[in-house]
């Protein structure tokens, strides 16, 4: 009877196990606007800056890179601009082309002792190869309601889909050096 109720009892962390590695990062792709208010181009998997300190385990483990840019998509669709995600993008070239990168990503904490996550990025708008406004944004997250039964993968999930939904809403009006989220 012991056994049975020790199982039971850990059933709920074994979710919490997850890595993140779900197809799509756990959100389906959203459908693109009949007509949009912008058209805007970005990478389909958001890089992570070359010389930033992010733990190896985030970029093996977890899929924020490919998450960010579908959340930008998502709540781009909601707010009618049609964000196109490609392999690579040319800020030279012509249209609107969003670079963004993640500046960085820390994971700290676990489900046990409680989540603090956080993830920091920044990106520039381009229109026909010129510069129009750059940002930077970050999240922290300690994991919501339920957080004790969540991921580190997860977790982090969640400062990506709050990034996406910025990022969506100052594509609406691009102001130059404007902070995001819980940047500074």
């Amino acid at each position: 009877m012991k056994k049975i109720l020790f199982i039971m009892a850990m059933l709920p962390l074994l979710g919490a196990c997850q890595t993140g590695t779900q197809a799509n990062g756990g959100i389906s792709e959203a459908p693109l606007p009949e007509n949009p208010s912008m058209n805007v181009t970005i990478r389909e998997f958001i890089p992570f800056k070359k010389d930033a300190r992010i733990s190896p385990n985030i970029k093996a483990e977890c899929i924020i890179n490919e998450q960010l840019s579908n959340f930008i998509r998502t709540y781009g669709s909601e707010n009618n601009i049609a964000v196109n995600r490609v392999d690579s993008i040319n800020t030279a070239g012509e249209g609107h082309v969003l670079s963004v990168e993640i500046v960085d990503a820390v994971s700290r904490g676990n489900p046990f002792l409680g989540h603090r996550k956080f993830t920091e990025v920044s990106g520039t708008l381009y229109e026909n190869g010129k510069e129009v406004a750059s940002f930077t944004a970050a999240r922290f997250s300690g994991g919501g309601a339920f957080g004790g039964f969540k991921g580190s993968c997860s977790v982090l999930g969640r400062t990506v889909k709050a990034l996406g939904k910025d990022i969506a809403f100052w594509l609406e009006d691009p102001i130059d050096g404007q902070h995001l989220g819980d940047s500074v």
